[in-house]
């Protein structure tokens, strides 16, 4: 009998990792004060625990301001907004993303435009951004992807000879730093999520970080109705939507925020360890390491599969079967994801004013579709939050089905569990995860 859990072998792993998420120790004295305060809601606002979250949360980061708004994609459709997308403006995103940071550009009436990533760090890449810029262009939105920031440095003098905005999508960078510098402080607005999979998390949430006053009122005011923000310094007013955070999820939010340097440190740690292990097993690559980062946030642990006997797709399946919870198909890109429909009768904004409607079956990003289903493994943070026997379980897994690859690759490919696609047939793949 093979060796290997998924040809009916011995898994390498039986019992689970740490769970996620982990409550603070104060979490329950705090949801307590909130229930007997019967100040439960997001008016008046700001509430005193949201406010107090915000604010230490931009602190942390080293932006002045912070407005919490129910999730991640809001906190961009608010950015955008704030920093004065209009309706046919053009948004630079990267192609190997959330669905959502290229929805959010929709939503706030603008028309996302994809670029490819670098293939090093899977963030947006800069040359690829410059190549997408037209005149149309008015903001450009670098994701610090899984575990690397963007080149921010780059992509900020670029955006500045073509005065452009910034706006960070944060998602998986709670607590970073590049070169010294927190994430979502760096360009005019940054966004974070707190949905579950995150390494904050009140199950929902988000947050939206600034230097810039203008900004955050405009922020504030979409949040809260359209109400005229605390400051009231620049007398804007828009019409706004009920965008409020709950003191419960900002309780929780307060505890999370404590805990976050010592889980950071516990990840950093132990993808330290993981990285040196999976750089002695033959067709393994661990991304690169980036010098820039100056505090790592690990959202998930990514490697790259560069083998040619087996699929990516049947080595992530067969590592799964080792007891090792991972997935290939985390992201694709998203004018391939069966969640991005759009069409210009629901998007004007896609045809109004162009000579051509904006076709984005046409997008071809080799770098991004390569990560997305051939080459990225996505081991999910919480693997890291044990001790060094967990990782060395990991590395122990990769190494068993790289050394009986040749027996692996006889297997019936089906045993991957989604098709093997080529190139002409990758369009459409369904997505079933909330990330």
């Amino acid at each position: 009998m093979s060796e290997l859990a998924i040809l009916g072998g011995t898994p390498t792993r039986n019992r689970p990792f740490p769970s996620w998420p982990q409550p603070a120790p104060d979490d329950l004295a705090r949801l307590e004060t909130v229930l007997e305060s019967r100040n439960w809601g997001g008016y008046p606002f700001p509430n005193q625990l949201a406010n107090e979250f915000a604010q230490e949360f931009a602190e942390y980061h080293g932006a002045k301001y912070g407005c919490c708004v129910v999730n991640g994609t809001i906190a961009l459709v608010a950015a955008l907004q704030a920093a004065g997308i209009r309706f046919g403006d053009e948004v630079i995103v990267p192609a190997y993303t959330w669905d959502g940071t290229a929805a959010a550009v929709l939503f706030a009436g603008g028309v996302p435009v994809f670029a490819d990533v670098d293939p090093d760090t899977y963030c947006l890449d800069v040359e690829a951004t410059r190549q997408a810029i037209t005149a149309r262009t008015r903001a450009i939105i670098p994701v610090h992807l899984a575990m690397r920031f963007a080149d921010m440095d780059a992509l900020l003098k670029l955006a500045a000879e073509h005065k452009l905005a910034i706006i960070e999508d944060c998602a998986h960078a709670h607590g970073g730093q590049y070169k010294g510098r927190g994430a979502g402080s760096m360009g005019d607005l940054g966004c974070f999520s707190f949905q579950s999979s995150k390494i904050m998390t009140a199950g929902e949430g988000g947050i939206v970080i600034t230097s810039r006053l203008d900004c955050h009122e405009v922020v504030q005011s979409l949040t809260n109705c359209g109400r005229a923000s605390v400051t009231d310094q620049y007398k804007k007013r828009v019409l706004g939507s009920n965008y409020r955070i709950t003191e419960f999820q900002a309780a929780i939010l307060q505890g999370q925020l404590e805990q976050l340097p010592e889980l950071a440190a516990r990840r950093v740690r132990n993808a330290a360890l993981l990285t040196k292990r999976l750089s002695q097993v033959e067709g393994i690559s661990p991304l690169p390491s980036q010098p820039g980062q100056t505090r790592e946030a690990i959202y998930n642990y990514v490697f790259r599969y560069r083998r040619t006997e087996v699929s990516r797709d049947l080595f992530v399946a067969a590592l799964d079967k080792e007891g090792i919870p991972c997935d290939g198909r985390f992201y694709e890109p998203v004018y391939r994801s069966d969640l991005f429909h759009v069409d210009a009768e629901a998007f004007p904004q896609l045809k109004r004013g162009r000579d051509e409607i904006v076709d984005y079956s046409a997008c071809a990003c080799p770098v991004s579709e390569r990560a997305a289903y051939d080459e990225s493994v996505w081991l999910p943070q919480f693997l890291l939050l044990g001790g060094e026997q967990d990782v060395e379980d990991i590395a122990h897994a990769v190494n068993k089905i790289a050394t009986s690859i040749g027996e692996l690759a006889g297997a019936d490919t089906q045993l991957a569990g989604v098709k093997s696609l080529s190139r002409a047939e990758r369009p459409r793949i369904e997505k079933t995860r909330n990330y």
